[in-house]
């Protein structure tokens, strides 16, 4: 029996198991019902197709290839290429990565890794039998997807939305009783900007993606967010840390050159047309451990600046920038420069004039770590997971 197959067999057959953004709910019976897909399935289109295609590859021994809609038609072709080649029924799912540090790759996942990243989950979130989970993460990326499988797994609702609405994740909090929501720090800005409540009902808002700048967490809590901290990748099946602490069953350790490096049952089998991996993956994230195994992530490796033999990374100026007074959030970036070497430069968004930004940072921050340039805009560029794409606020520059 497929595992899928298993885990709807586990509940009781009228209870609802999705719900999609036309409103059609499929509950545990309906979809154990369902045919299945063998064999390799490309999904594109709207988030209902995707969220059918992910459950019938489960219920098939199909593998499923969610395919993002940002690829370039190279990328793309590249990849289906590597997918057809690899497909077979041990492989749940491949996941392009985002290509925010280069060329996307296709991530293949196993289903031991899905049932493993499912079982933890279950397990951090406190993920029981009717509860629901608020999906309005793309279903392309792996923080989506999974959202399916712990709750199928655990006998929960999951409730997909098209993409990500201020107004329609307000609704659902009314109508659906929404237990979980899994957000990136913007979607979570946008919610407070609205003045939307968090409902009584709500246990769990996991934020992931990026780091969450202090001055919106405080925010967000104030207001009476559950806030849970997520920190994963791609390739440990969506979560392997919340709120600093390994989940069950997860190890971490740094490299000598201080980035994570992270054992998990739920890691993936390799890269589509690369070796399988050991066990133990290798991050880009700097890192500290303390002595009681709190994590604390310091930001990739790869944006680390050097400004005047100084070592500044700029999520640590993203997050005092935050604390200025009309400054919503901000993106931090090395210029080249002869004297400097990388000139400190911060784009961000806010009501603050630049002049206003620049006194602050001079009363507040120590000259190693002061940006010399600001730009205001209106919104900071992002990816199509929601992360903050680098690339193009250095375009900004230009």
């Amino acid at each position: 029996m497929q595992i899928l197959r298993h885990w709807l067999s586990r509940h009781p057959p009228e209870r609802p198991a999705l719900i999609l953004p036309d409103g059609s709910v499929f509950s545990y019976g309906a979809l154990a019902g369902r045919r299945g897909r063998s064999g390799l399935t490309l999904l594109e289109d709207d988030a209902a197709t995707l969220a059918k295609g992910l459950i019938d590859c489960g219920l098939g021994a199909g593998t499923a290839f969610p395919l993002p809609p940002h690829l370039s038609p190279k990328a793309r072709a590249r990849l289906i290429e590597q997918a057809e080649a690899t497909a077979n029924p041990r492989l749940a799912l491949i996941i392009a990565t985002s290509g925010s540090s280069g060329e996307p790759k296709g991530v293949r996942l196993a289903w031991r890794s899905i049932a493993a990243a499912a079982r933890m989950s279950e397990r951090a979130f406190d993920l029981q039998p009717n509860d629901a989970w608020l999906a309005c993460l793309p279903l392309h990326f792996v923080a989506g997807a999974t959202i399916l499988y712990r709750c199928l797994r655990a006998g929960a609702t999951a409730v997909v939305q098209e993409g990500f609405d201020v107004h329609a994740v307000a609704r659902a909090f009314v109508e659906r009783r929404i237990t979980h929501v899994s957000l990136v720090p913007a979607m979570l800005a946008r919610l407070l900007d609205a003045a939307v409540l968090p409902p009584p009902s709500l246990r769990c808002a996991l934020v992931g993606g990026a780091a969450l700048a202090p001055s919106l967490e405080e925010r967000a809590r104030k207001a009476g967010w559950p806030i849970r901290l997520s920190y994963g990748m791609t390739e440990t099946c969506a979560t392997a840390l919340v709120d600093g602490r390994s989940l069950p069953g997860v190890r971490v350790r740094l490299s000598e050159s201080g980035t994570l490096e992270v054992a998990t049952p739920a890691r993936m089998i390799g890269y589509l047309n690369e070796a399988d991996v050991g066990e133990w993956l290798t991050t880009s994230d700097l890192a500290t451990i303390d002595e009681a195994g709190r994590v604390t992530i310091l930001g990739r490796a790869d944006e680390m600046l050097i400004s005047a033999g100084v070592n500044v990374h700029p999520l640590e100026v993203e997050a005092q920038l935050t604390l200025c007074p009309g400054v919503r959030e901000a993106a931090v970036m090395g210029l080249p420069d002869p004297v400097w070497g990388d000139l400190i430069a911060a784009v961000y968004e806010g009501e603050a004039d630049e002049a206003a930004v620049e006194a602050w940072s001079r009363a507040r921050l120590p000259s190693s770590r002061r940006p010399r340039r600001f730009l205001r805009v209106a919104r900071l560029p992002r990816l199509a997971s929601g992360k903050l794409d680098r690339h193009a606020v250095r375009s900004l520059w230009s």
